[in-house]
């Protein structure tokens, strides 16, 4: 093998584990997790060529830069997990606790989010009748 090949063999291999690497953390490396709270607003199943579960929670708050407005943030996730996102279909408008994962970019046949919720950590879908008065 000559010298030019032994450099465009040792090349091409650096460039496809360099590749392979970026894709990895990219697209699979869970970059965090966590929890959010607040209303679930809708949970659809929709797509073109891939079909996903896709969600929107609503999470209210107070706004620091004027005194006394009221925000509500949108928390936009996607879910991989059929069974879930049919739990979660069934709790549309209640307060929620769902458990997600952060990815650094979102691949089409998991959804259109970075965000894919896992779990539900808690619900508020029962309330009982002496908290009513």
């Amino acid at each position: 093998m000559t010298t030019g090949k032994k450099i465009l063999t040792i090349s091409s291999i650096v460039v496809v584990i360099a590749l392979a690497l970026f894709i990895y953390i990219r697209f699979y490396y869970v970059f965090g997790e966590g929890v959010k709270a607040g209303d679930l607003n809708y949970v659809v199943y929709k797509g073109v060529v891939f079909k996903t579960y896709e969600g929107k929670l609503i999470q209210s708050g107070f706004r620091g830069k004027q005194a006394g407005t009221i925000q509500s943030y949108e928390f936009e996730f996607s879910v991989e997990n059929k069974e879930l996102a049919e739990e979660l279909m069934r709790l549309g408008g209640k307060p929620v606790e769902l458990h997600y994962k952060e990815y650094f970019g979102a691949i089409p046949w998991r959804g259109y989010s970075k965000f894919i919720v896992d779990g539900i950590v808690g619900r508020d879908d029962i309330i009982s009748k002496d908290s009513i008065k």
